[in-house]
């Protein structure tokens, strides 16, 4: 599957348009707030979720930002893969 991104968004659509999986993560500053993730039931348990959240990543840390997960699955996500936790901002 093929992701897209733009600014605080990354997402992928089916040939219709239809949007099948979304995390978003706007900026507050110098933090970007992983607010929402979202993957369509046809594709849930096939690890579309955690590659959202790895581009996401990937790309808050290129703009050298910090993260803020809000959305639940961003949080416990973060929880799995303590090697990301310095790129949380400090509270």
């Amino acid at each position: 599957m093929e992701f897209l991104e733009e600014k605080g968004r990354i997402y992928a659509v089916d040939a219709n348009g239809k949007l099948l999986a979304e995390v978003t993560f706007p900026d507050d500053g110098n933090t970007a707030v992983i607010d929402h993730t979202f993957v369509d039931e046809s594709l849930r348990g096939q690890g579309t979720a955690s590659k959202l959240l790895r581009q996401a990543v990937d790309s808050i840390r290129r703009q050298g930002k910090k993260a803020r997960p809000v959305c639940s699955y961003a949080a416990a996500w973060f929880e799995k893969h303590p090697e990301e936790k310095d790129l949380l901002e400090e509270t």
